[in-house]
């Protein structure tokens, strides 16, 4: 008989948040795949539970899903686990339930603790729809892009982000210097003692983290709610590529060429050089 794949959620600060299940669960199957075994190890032992942990993290996942695979075949349960929190929500195990379900092995979900989830349900922001994006991007020129595309979807207000302690600030920061308006919501050490959730504009927030000054342990959430007056409307989005070199040259008083290379330089802007250099054309031809 084939075994079976459980998705396990484990605490994300509070071990007393461990459901009564997932224990249930750690403790009857016959192998535990976890991100880091030291790690998962004092999660067992605080729920006193001895059972078989395999590492299973980024960099090994793709070679163990074989492995795994195997083993739940030959008939064997297996439990997926992250250091904190649900598996697969950037977190490691993917791999192997696709593979499971390529292999038509049962997956079952043990549903608990979520960082993103547990900071949108406190954020006050609204969650009738929300994008979640994993960590937020490290390079200036990919936090540009998703910018521009978050102001031009109807489809979200609020997104959720993860980030490092060590690059919170800049991440904040990039909001205050591209003049974002928004609020936010910044959630750290969710569930413990100390948990922290500051909330109001970039540049309130900013002042909380200068404030509190020891922000260097622990994954971040943040949340952001676009103001409606700083998205993009549809008539904005829909604006013809020679129209938008027409609004360069009237805004600065320059050529058709230099208006492509303003169009270009903008973070909004949607054209190809060469969906440019067409329109411009069209423009000449128009005047010509």
């Amino acid at each position: 008989m084939t075994g079976k794949l459980y998705i396990v959620a484990t605490p994300i600060g509070n071990s007393k948040d461990m459901s009564p299940r997932g224990s249930r669960i750690l403790s009857e199957v016959d192998i535990i795949a976890c991100e880091d075994t030291r790690r998962s190890m004092v999660l067992l032992n605080m729920l006193g539970i001895r059972n078989k942990l395999v590492s299973n993290h980024k960099f090994n996942e793709h070679g163990k899903a074989a492995y795994f695979i195997k083993e739940m075949q030959d008939g064997k349960d297996v439990a997926v686990i992250s250091d904190a929190g649900t598996p697969c929500i950037s977190d490691p195990g993917n791999e192997l339930i696709k593979a499971a379900i390529e292999a038509e092995i049962p997956v079952i979900g043990v549903p608990g603790c979520c960082a993103a989830v547990t900071a949108l349900s406190i954020s006050g922001f609204d969650l009738s729809r929300f994008g979640f994006y994993g960590f937020f991007p490290r390079e200036n020129a990919d936090r540009k892009k998703l910018l521009a595309a978050m102001r031009r979807t109807s489809e979200f207000r609020t997104y959720c982000f993860y980030e490092s302690p060590k690059r919170i600030m800049n991440a904040v920061q990039f909001f205050i210097e591209n003049e974002v308006k928004c609020s936010m919501c910044l959630c750290n050490d969710l569930t413990k003692l100390h948990e922290m959730c500051f909330r109001g504009t970039p540049e309130e927030v900013e002042g909380h983290l200068l404030a509190k000054g020891n922000y260097d342990k622990g994954e971040f959430v943040i949340l952001v709610e676009l103001d409606e007056d700083y998205l993009i409307t549809e008539k904005q989005h829909s604006m013809s590529a020679e129209a938008a070199i027409v609004e360069q040259m009237k805004a600065n008083d320059c050529t058709v060429k230099e208006a492509i290379d303003l169009v270009l330089e903008d973070e909004l802007n949607q054209y190809s050089k060469n969906e440019l250099k067409k329109a411009g054309l069209n423009l000449k031809n128009m005047f010509s």
